[in-house]
C-alpha cells in the first residue's frame, strides 16, 4: 500500500493493500478503495464513495458522497463528482452475463464538473471545464468548456474555466478576464 504520510484515511474508511494515496488526500468515512487505485495529492472522497481497482484519480479532484468510481473511469486533475452522480461501465448490462471484459473507458477531462445525480454513460470523454448540469444524462462526449443539461443531454451554452456561463458569439471575455473564442461548434481560450 503507498499511501502518502500526510493523507488522512477515517478510521471507517476500508482501503485495500496495494492502494496509492497522494499527499494531503483525505478519505472520509465508509469509503471503500480497492487495491489497484491511483489517488493523486489534495483529493478529497466524501462519506460513502467506492473507487474501483482500475480507476486513476488525478490532483485536486473533489468526490462528494454517494459516488461510485467504477473500473475504467480516469479523472484528471481538478475534477468535481456532485454528490450521487453517476459513472457505468458496462454499456449493455445483463444480471446473467458477466461483460467484465467489456467496461468501456470513460475519461473526465481537467477541470470540469460533474453536477449532483447527473449520469456519465460509459465510453465517453468529458472535455477539459465542461460543465454537466444536475441531473444530466451524458450519452455522448462533451466538448471541452460545453454547458450540458437535460435528459439526454445537450448542449446548452459554454462555460468558462472559472465556473461561469459565457454570454455572447465569436470573441468574449469572462468577467473573471479570461478572453475566448467561440465557433458554433467550439469554444477555447484566445
Amino acid at each position: 500500500m503507498a499511501i502518502h504520510q500526510d493523507a488522512r484515511i477515517d478510521p471507517h474508511a476500508v482501503v485495500d493493500d496495494g492502494a496509492t494515496i497522494g499527499a494531503r488526500s483525505r478519505i472520509w468515512h465508509f469509503v471503500h478503495v480497492c487495491s489497484g487505485a491511483r489517488i493523486g495529492t489534495d483529493c478529497s472522497l466524501g462519506q460513502n464513495v467506492y473507487v474501483g481497482n482500475d480507476v486513476v484519480i488525478g490532483n485536486n479532484v473533489r468526490i462528494q458522497n454517494n459516488v461510485s468510481v467504477f473500473d475504467a473511469v480516469r479523472l484528471e486533475d481538478d475534477v468535481f463528482c456532485g454528490p450521487s452522480m453517476v459513472f457505468t461501465n458496462v454499456y449493455n448490462p445483463r444480471s446473467a452475463i458477466s461483460r467484465k471484459d467489456e467496461y468501456r473507458q470513460t475519461f473526465v477531462r481537467k477541470g470540469a464538473t460533474l453536477g449532483a445525480n447527473c449520469t456519465i454513460v460509459c465510453g465517453n470523454e468529458i472535455g477539459e471545464y465542461a460543465f454537466v448540469a444536475a441531473g444530466a444524462v451524458i450519452n455522448r462526449p462533451v466538448a471541452p468548456y460545453a454547458l450540458m443539461a437535460g435528459v439526454p443531454a445537450t448542449r446548452r451554452g459554454w462555460m468558462c474555466r472559472c465556473g461561469i456561463q459565457l454570454k455572447g458569439q465569436d470573441a468574449v471575455t469572462c468577467s473573471c478576464g479570461v478572453r475566448y473564442n467561440i465557433t458554433t461548434q467550439a469554444c477555447t481560450p484566445a
